[in-house]
Order: C-alpha cells, then sequence, then structure tokens
C-alpha cells in the first residue's frame, strides 16, 4: 500500500503520540507499505515552526529530513498536475495544506492517512 500522511499523522508517528491509532501505527512500520510526506507538509511544518506555533528539537530543514530517512519515509513533490487536481475539489475544507494533500492523494492514486473529519469528507481512499 502506498500512504501519504497528513502532516499531524507524521508529527504524531515520530513523537509517539497516543492519538495515533495502533492500526495506522502498525501500517506504517508495515515494511510492505512505502509511506510518503508531503513538500506541503515540510511547508506546513516550517510555517508553524516560523510562527512559533510548533516546537521542535530541531530547526525543520534538519529535523524533517532526518525523522524522514530514519522512518524510511519517502519525500512527495509538489507537480503541477496536483495543482491541476486541487480546482476539482468541492470547498469542504479550507486549510489550503490540507486541500494540497488531498490533492496528490487523487493524482498519485495514494490513500491518505488523516484524522481530520474535513479531509475525510473528501472523495479519497482513506486508511481505515
Amino acid at each position: 500500500m502506498k500512504l501519504l500522511l497528513d502532516t499531524h499523522i507524521f508529527l504524531w508517528f515520530i513523537n509517539g503520540d497516543s492519538r495515533l491509532p495502533a492500526a495506522t501505527l502498525a501500517a506504517i512500520r508495515d515494511p510492505g507499505n512505502q509511506i510518503y510526506l508531503s513538500a506541503v507538509s515540510f511547508w506546513e511544518v516550517a510555517v508553524k515552526y516560523q510562527l512559533g506555533k510548533l516546537p521542535l528539537p530541531d530547526s525543520p530543514e534538519i529535523f524533517l529530513p532526518a525523522y524522514c530517512s530514519l522512518h524510511r519515509i519517502q519525500l512527495l513533490a509538489l507537480e503541477p498536475g496536483c495543482i491541476t487536481e486541487l480546482l476539482t475539489l468541492p470547498s469542504i475544507h479550507r486549510d489550503p495544506f490540507d486541500r494540497m494533500l488531498i490533492s496528490q492523494a487523487l493524482h498519485h492514486s495514494l490513500t491518505l492517512v488523516s484524522e481530520d473529519a474535513l479531509v475525510r469528507s473528501y472523495p479519497v481512499v482513506f486508511l481505515s
């Protein structure tokens, strides 16, 4: 399975947060699955870090690649086709980061991993 992690799922995973469902943790750890973190999530983390809303043990440009490498998480680039996909989405969720993740999941036929109820309102495949 190819899983695209929502930003909060990635942060919960690397921090051992108890809000991460056991089935999600198992799917991320499963070596048979390909795990992706979007460049959009890198952007979101950097913005929140810069605003002082997200404390990290190191700056995002060091922290994110190190943890992705440690946990075999691949970077998913933002491609122009994903922007086109974005234009087809209904206006359910106003968060631009989440809307781009949804677009990427649709464009690349990825399973999106998110606990955000609004994100889960979109017609994309989700990890149950």
